[in-house]
């Protein structure tokens, strides 16, 4: 009699230990436990929806594999989004089964790391069994695979690299994960690389938890021991990497075959081909490390991820430094010069994480190094790095940055102390810090870092002062207070700092330097939240900005930099996503609180700045607000960056360049102030120039989008239309543009090259997504001055936001002695 494979349905003969499809281990009739009431109507499927276990909000069904159906679901609890795994009745109805996942369960929730995506619990309700873990927004790499077929080798490195970071951690904790494949390696909306589903982990120092001869794993991924249902330790796991790796280079699996059992036993006996008989292009070093990987006796691999991480650091020096990259989804709302596109209609669903784009109009985390010309300075100077959250559950990064935020600006205060601004640390993550180069990069003598440990309402922090010369440590500290003497802690590391660097203050530095806008500390800890989220730039981030900014003040409604904070959300989110429609108003209406309480904040003067800039057109406001904050502030590198883009748009070209080369030397990693470098050569004509800092500035961030928009305006005007074409064909390749916006970038060449008829041709195509002011230019070019100036006029009306570049558009250059262009600049207050 034939038993059935639980898995699957097959029949397989009864004395088949696994499926001989599906490789599913086979439970003899004997063996099959008797079924309970519970299991008589069990749930298998979840519509979207509906709630589950009184708690789960279901939002969709993310997969299904060997356990059983995953989905997206909100834990109305603790208002968060959780994966949800339902385990397969056949599975749960097994009670040694159950018993060996809440045990690895237990064993797996000890991993914390960046890199390794959480586990929570397992749980039965009426019957179904399920376990919940972190839900990571973002794409798994198998279908990554499935988009761009052979990865390109930088990209394929960073990945792994990450993974072998995770794996390093699980593998200390004494866990290996035993099914790691594309499907559970994902990249999240920061970027990371993230392993997931460790629930059927096993504990090497705890064997027998398996039980013996059952093989877990996926066929395509498993290691030769695997394959054999024998103990299998680390080397598993970089056995798995290996065969993903082989994936990511060649576009296919090194076995494949018609059963799972036939591609597990080709793990054991056949020798994989060499990936480059599928791919030419993978370096000899690399073919070697992947073929190392697959070495049948595990004693031939690599014996620690820790070892493989060296040795792909080491192939990876010998790559470009532009082909370094982690690949994700490619958002298109960008700050514009003189392009808007809908964001719902351009979103290319490359990778479901959010790039680089998101990250602050004036605080930004570049991902790669890139040095900046900096002026000598004879003052003393000091770099406070981020923080390194060391807390058993890593959930403290916005009090981290709170407190680097709060030692900046009091520093800031210092005339004789110059300190860079936060945007131009995020880079040196604790791991990566190289001390001497940071010295080099940002100019600096001294460099302020540490450590911070929450356990319950008891902070422990430990921050140390580090000379760049010699890389000693002149000072280092402990600090175990409880988390409402956060404000004393701040004082005594600032004045620890001064002390060191003996730096004489005169009686009102001192007072600047302790001058702190709250002294509630809950409220201060909802503000950090705030700027946290803010600085991510997505309207989930936003809504959560403006709930916490408002929840701060709610607890001290005489918190003036919280309401900056709300302002400044109000100003920035238009620039990202979908603000509420009265954005405009409760910017005002917020920073007016903010300097009713404290007249001389600079960022609220900054702030202010912008708005009358931005909406009211109120250049002369505008100028006396910002002269007004960099007075207040000096080392505010924001302040500078703003007024540079204010000045540029006025057309004093020459104090738009000090300006932005003072932002520059207060911020020199800063992506966007980078960025305004060339912003500031195209609109001075000089498009050449413009082109090799935007260039430059790609070596930091190629995933910016906004640089492509820049870079292709200094192309247009500069006449170097075929190099444009040629590079906007790879865009469109990488998924940086879509098929619309090729069309938008052939027919802005064609109309300058004369050729009139690129409009009727492309114009039908991309008109939905082409605003009056960019419609204004392309007649211009095209030679109906009057359409042109009918835009123009339409423009102005809606007071379009690009407007305020209308002095120094290179597209309206031949209008300039039109009575029509002096007329609008005239009604704009410009003359």
């Amino acid at each position: 009699m034939d038993v059935k494979c639980p898995n699957c349905g097959t029949d397989n003969t009864q004395d088949s230990e696994f499926c001989k499809k599906c490789g599913t281990q086979i439970i003899k009739p004997e063996e099959q436990p008797i079924p309970t009431k519970t299991l008589e109507a069990p749930k298998e499927e979840l519509t979207t929806g509906s709630t589950f276990a009184g708690r789960y909000h279901i939002i969709e069904e993310l997969g299904r594999g060997g356990m059983g159906r995953v989905y997206k679901a909100t834990d109305t609890k603790i208002k968060e989004k959780v994966a949800l795994k339902l385990i397969k009745p056949e599975i749960a109805s097994n009670k040694k089964t159950l018993e060996r996942f809440s045990n690895e369960l237990r064993i797996a929730r000890k991993i914390v790391h960046k890199n390794v995506g959480r586990m929570y619990d397992i749980n039965e309700e009426k019957g179904t069994h399920y376990i919940t873990m972190e839900y990571v927004s973002g794409q798994d790499l198998k279908g990554f695979i499935r988009q761009s077929g052979q990865m390109g080798v930088g990209t394929a490195i960073s990945i792994i690299k990450q993974v072998c970071d995770g794996l390093s951690e699980a593998h200390k904790t004494g866990v290996t994960h035993r099914d790691l494949k594309p499907s559970n390696i994902m990249i999240d909306k920061e970027g990371s690389v993230r392993i997931m589903d460790f629930g059927i982990a096993r504990s090497l120092k705890e064997k027998g938890i398996t039980g013996a001869g059952v093989m877990i794993g996926t066929p395509e991924y498993m290691s030769p021991e695997q394959a054999e249902a024998k103990e299998v330790d680390q080397r598993s796991d970089i056995y798995s990497l290996g065969v993903i790796l082989y994936e990511m280079m060649t576009g296919r699996v090194p076995f494949e075959g018609d059963t799972a059992l036939s591609i597990a036993m080709k793990h054991k006996s056949e020798v994989p081909k060499n990936p480059k008989e599928y791919n030419v292009q993978i370096p000899d070093d690399l073919t070697k490390l992947i073929l190392k990987c697959l070495e049948k006796d595990k004693g031939n691999r690599y014996q620690s991820a820790g070892e493989l991480y060296s040795e792909l650091n080491n192939i990876e020096k010998g790559i470009p430094t532009t082909d370094r990259v982690i690949p994700k989804r490619k958002p298109i709302t960008s700050k514009e010069i003189t392009v808007s596109f809908s964001a719902k209609k351009l979103l290319i669903p490359v990778l479901a994480i959010v790039a680089i784009a998101i990250v602050g109009l004036f605080l930004w985390h570049p991902w790669s190094r890139i040095e900046a010309p900096l002026k000598q300075t004879s003052k003393p100077s000091v770099a406070v790095l981020p923080f390194e959250d060391i807390s058993p559950q890593k959930d403290q990064g916005h009090l981290c940055i709170g407190i680097v935020d709060s030692v900046i600006s009091a520093l800031s205060n210092i005339k004789d102390l110059r300190v860079p601004a936060r945007g131009s640390l995020s880079l040196y993550k604790k791991e990566e810090r190289d001390y001497k180069e940071i010295g080099e990069t940002l100019n600096v003598s001294f460099v302020l870092d540490g450590t911070l440990q929450k356990s319950g309402d008891t902070l422990r922090i430990t921050p140390r002062l580090i000379n760049i010369a010699d890389e000693s440590i002149l000072w280092s500290d402990k600090y175990d207070k409880e988390i409402q003497d956060i404000f004393s802690i701040q004082d005594d590391i600032t004045q620890a700092i001064v002390d060191e660097l003996k730096v004489n203050l005169l009686a009102e530095e001192k007072n600047k330097v302790y001058k702190r806008g709250t002294e509630n500390a809950e409220a201060y800890n909802l503000y950090s939240l705030g700027k946290f989220h803010l600085e991510k730039r997505t309207d989930e981030d936003f809504n959560k900005a403006y709930d916490y900014f408002n929840k701060a003040i709610e607890l001290d409604p005489n918190y003036a930099l919280a309401y900056v904070g709300l302002a400044d959300t109000y100003i920035v989110h238009p620039s990202w996503g979908s603000p509420p429609p009265d954005a405009k108003l409760k910017a005002e209406e917020a920073v007016a609180k903010a300097l009713a309480i404290a007249e001389n904040l600079a960022e609220a003067h900054t702030s202010l700045a912008w708005i009358k800039f931005y909406y009211h057109w109120d250049w002369e406001g505008a100028e006396k607000e910002f002269k007004r904050a960099i007075e207040l502030k000096p080392n505010y590198a924001t302040a500078h960056q703003w007024y540079a883009e204010f000045l540029n748009n006025m057309g004093r070209l020459d104090e738009a360049r000090q300006e932005i080369e003072k932002a520059l030397e207060l911020s020199p990693l800063s992506l966007i102030i980078n960025t305004m470098v060339g912003f500031i050569d195209f609109y001075g004509r000089r498009y050449d120039k413009a082109i090799l800092q935007y260039k430059k500035t790609m070596e930091m961030a190629p995933d910016f989008l906004g640089l492509y928009d820049y870079l292709f305006y200094a192309y247009l005007y500069s006449g170097k239309y075929k190099e444009l074409l040629d590079e906007a064909e790879e865009w469109l390749e990488k998924g940086i543009i879509n098929e619309t916006r090729l069309n938008y970038l052939r027919m802005r060449c064609e109309l300058r090259m004369g050729r009139k008829e690129a409009l009727s041709q492309y114009f039908e195509q991309i008109k939905s997504d082409v605003n009056n002011y960019n419609k204004a230019s392309m007649y211009f070019e095209l030679g109906d001055i009057d359409q042109g100036f009918l835009f123009l006029e339409k423009a102005y009306e809606e007071r379009y936001a690009a407007m305020r570049f209308i002095k120094v558009n290179p597209a309206f250059d031949n209008m300039r002695s039109d009575p029509r262009y002096k007329e609008i600049l005239r009604k704009m207050n410009f003359e």
